[in-house]
């Protein structure tokens, strides 16, 4: 494992499920639509798709891609977020696992989409975030999908200024064979433009 620990553990102390959860219900309560990940994605899928939703948290999109009819597995680092998870769906796959060292769980390779949403990449061990993307590079069918959301200042970000840039970001992916298709600024698909606080990205594991 990462002998750092990644940001989010910084700021939560691997402590914060219960309160991450309580959170988003409170938004549904109040009429909030808190399902958007889960849409977009599955607007880009065959039905029954397989899903890796890595840095799955306390598994709200892969609980709803679940009732949507696809077959999802998360991987969190965080056991507070995944007890909230393995309590509301204990008939789905989660997996405590550094997403630097997806390999070391036994995954079967061949996902149809790998989902890093919630700001998991600005969010990772510093240092590793090339190592994450490689990672989830190598699980993906040709032609599988790597979907990112990812805030990119201080205002979209649980931290007092980013830690990666969307140019360091592409490059990761180029490096481990991804190549850029969509790119929008909300996971409503509003169009993208340079100098935005938040991405949306696709990227595509080529067939050939």
């Amino acid at each position: 494992m990462n002998s750092r620990r990644d940001r989010w553990a910084e700021l939560t102390g691997g402590q914060n499920g219960e309160a991450y959860a309580r959170r988003f219900a409170r938004l549904a309560e109040s009429g909030h639509d808190v399902h958007g990940e889960a849409a977009f994605c599955d607007a880009l899928l065959s039905p029954a798709a397989r899903i890796l939703d890595a840095g799955c948290g306390t598994g709200r999109v892969a609980i709803r891609l679940a009732e949507l009819g696809h077959r999802c597995t998360g991987v969190d680092v965080d056991r507070s977020m995944l007890a909230v998870a393995r309590r509301d769906a204990p008939t789905q796959e989660w997996l405590h696992g550094d997403l630097a060292h997806l390999d070391g769980l036994g995954l079967e390779p061949g996902f149809d989409l790998a989902l890093a949403a919630g700001n998991v990449v600005p969010l990772l061990a510093p240092g590793t975030e090339p190592a994450v993307v490689r990672q989830l590079a190598a699980v993906l069918r040709p032609g599988g999908l790597l979907v990112t959301g990812m805030g990119l200042d201080a205002e979209h970000l649980p931290l007092p200024e980013p830690t990666v840039t969307l140019r360091e970001f592409d490059q990761w992916c180029a490096e481990a064979g991804l190549t850029l298709r969509q790119r929008y600024a909300t996971w409503s698909g509003d169009p993208w433009r340079p100098g935005g606080g938040y991405a949306v990205s696709v990227h595509v594991r080529p067939t050939a």
